[in-house]
């Protein structure tokens, strides 16, 4: 048969032609009203290119996300990060139950832009939230993105514990939650300071173990179920050992806890500009234990939104990948070692990064228990009961706890050295009052932090060898007492009404 290719062609633009009218005026219109997430089919859209708004409206959404998709993966291998942000914003425009997508979407915000040290752009951390946000609310029948989004708050934030709580609780809602990412829900509990909450989480979770384990031997549900059980006793003993149960009972004052005396951790910190952009801190910290990072935040002093050594990261629900490029928020940690810190920071290399338009700034310090690992937590406690600073304890940044907290504050001409703090003039150095040279600590200050079902360690006000210990008046039953889980043998616990 002879083909007649003119009136073949003819026919296929025809066909294309009628698609486009039919998803354009019917299909998409449609899809827009009933299942784009809202913010993106109005505003965003006005962003897409002429070919890709065709692509869109001619049925090809799905095929097109694919592709892009694609390309993102390339460019991801690349090391093109700042490429990837627009396919992104577009796949998931394209198709918003791309759950993939938003996930990784929120990886590449919140982790992968970053300097030649590896620390991200915390302006980023919003946009990723939002996206976190979009994504759970065009998908809210399963669990995933509700549980991307509290990892954001737990692990990136890693101070407001409250929001990690809540899209976790939202998460573990869903009934296509894997088993051990409802156990996570627990941790979020202890470091938000809702211990109970997570002894009840933790005696629930038990319980399903145990019952998946009547069902099936298999290996899965046996780890599950002993991680489960070891969780649980752990937090029992620290209970106990921490003096959580006492204070709760009235009789804190009258015991010998890890968690007393509160200790001194007699901060102190200096920071000298030593070239434009170019930060050298220094400082002391009593706690002797490795595993104490101090947070350092070094932002515009009148930035909008900033709180106590962090920024409004909840600041908006709309997805922003252009974050305000205007504004300097440098945040890291300092590490210590030998009960002293000593970093330099590097913050010439990228001026988008660090761009200092403004002319006044403050360097933070803040110290929070409830982010130290759990043999600091022994001896600090929950919130921060058992630790202490002369000169620098703050009861206000976070309410209900008690932690470390002073800024230094600089000039633009300073961090820029500029004016008469050029290079080879006067060096900008500000510090702490009560800042002594490094080298100068005080081994014999130092705490041994305690450990879990060991003898209790020796502290600056531990009873001399040999003394009779205080008694410690706590009823049999609760951990600490006699027979109780803190003294190494598991007995039944009361839940957490006997505790009100």
């Amino acid at each position: 048969m002879q083909v007649n290719r003119p009136k073949m062609i003819g026919a296929l633009v025809g066909c294309l032609a009628a698609a486009a009218v039919i998803h354009g005026t019917m299909i998409f219109p449609f899809w827009r009203k009933h299942y784009a997430v809202k913010s993106i089919a109005g505003e965003q859209a006005k962003g897409l290119s002429a070919d890709q708004l065709l692509f869109a409206l001619a049925g090809f959404r799905e095929l097109v996300a694919g592709i892009l998709w694609v390309r993102a993966d390339s460019f991801f291998d690349e090391g093109n990060y700042d490429a990837i942000l627009p396919i992104i914003r577009l796949v998931t425009w394209l198709d918003p139950h791309e759950i993939d997508v938003y996930a990784t979407g929120m990886w590449h915000i919140g982790y992968n832009f970053t300097d030649e040290e590896s620390r991200s752009d915390r302006r980023y951390i919003p946009s990723a939230l939002a996206l976190g946000k979009e994504g759970a609310r065009a998908n809210p029948n399963t669990y995933e993105l509700f549980f991307e989004t509290g990892w954001i708050w737990y692990h990136k934030v890693d101070d407001d514990y409250d929001k990690a709580v809540y899209w976790w609780e939202q998460a573990a809602q869903r009934d296509d939650i894997q088993p051990a990412r409802r156990n996570i829900l627990a941790s979020a509990y202890i470091r938000d300071g809702k211990v109970e909450k997570a002894l009840g989480l933790y005696e629930d979770l038990l319980a399903r173990a145990e019952k998946q384990f009547g069902k099936s031997d298999e290996f899965q549900n046996r780890q599950n179920r002993d991680t489960i059980e070891s969780n649980l006793d752990n937090l029992l003993v620290r209970m106990g050992q921490r003096g959580y149960f006492a204070q709760k009972g009235g009789y804190y004052d009258q015991g010998d806890y890890d968690t007393k005396p509160p200790f001194d951790v007699g901060f102190s910190a200096r920071v000298t500009v030593e070239d434009p952009k170019v930060i050298k801190v220094e400082g002391t910290w009593n706690v002797l234990p490795v595993g104490t990072r101090v947070r350092i935040v070094l932002r515009d002093k009148n930035l909008k939104g900033a709180k106590y050594a962090e920024m409004d990261w909840d600041a908006s629900d709309a997805v922003n990948l252009d974050p305000d490029k205007e504004i300097t928020f440098m945040q890291d940690q300092l590490f210590v070692k030998n009960q002293q810190f000593r970093r330099r920071i590097d913050m010439s290399r990228d001026a988008t990064m660090y761009p200092f338009l403004a002319n006044d700034y403050v360097i933070e310090f803040y110290y929070n228990p409830r982010s130290a690992p759990a043999h600091i937590q022994d001896k600090f406690g929950f919130s921060g009961e058992g630790m202490t600073d002369q000169n620098f304890l703050n009861l206000d940044a976070r309410p209900g706890q008690r932690v470390i907290y002073t800024t230094l504050e600089f000039s633009k001409d300073e961090l820029l050295r500029r004016g008469k703090y050029a290079v080879g003039k006067e060096t900008p150095v500000k510090q702490t009052a009560n800042f002594k040279p490094l080298g100068a600590a005080s081994f014999g200050d130092a705490i041994q932090v305690p450990g879990l079902r060991t003898e209790k360690p020796q502290t600056q006000n531990s009873p001399i060898p040999g003394q009779r210990p205080k008694t410690m008046p706590v009823p049999r039953g609760l951990p600490g007492a006699p027979g109780s889980p803190g003294s190494g043998v598991r007995t039944p616990m009361p839940g957490p009404a006997g505790l009100q």
